[in-house]
């Protein structure tokens, strides 16, 4: 992994982007990671990162995350627009 994070940051550099847009980035993109762990939970997801709920709350927003989307996102659809699996379809017959 420590590789992969090194080659990472050596494209960005190569690429132009600034610090503060890595760093950004990169908190933006672990928050996600860390409250779809959660299925959108701020409590569960702060007290993982080790910060309080409202410094999260007040994170996601100075990153433009939007918590509705990331429980949408994880949401199973409804029956009518989930895709047919093999196995139902072959009970059909």
């Amino acid at each position: 992994m420590k590789r992969e994070l090194e080659s990472l940051v050596t494209q960005m550099h190569a690429g132009g982007i600034t610090y503060s847009e890595a760093v950004r980035e990169f908190k933006k993109r672990y928050l996600l990671e860390v409250l779809a762990s959660h299925r959108g939970n701020q409590c569960k997801a702060a007290k993982e990162l080790g910060m309080h709920r409202n410094t999260l709350s007040r994170t996601i927003a100075e990153l433009d995350i939007d918590p509705l989307q990331i429980r949408a996102g994880l949401k199973r659809p409804p029956r009518s627009v989930r895709p047919v699996s093999e196995r139902t379809h072959l009970r059909q017959f």
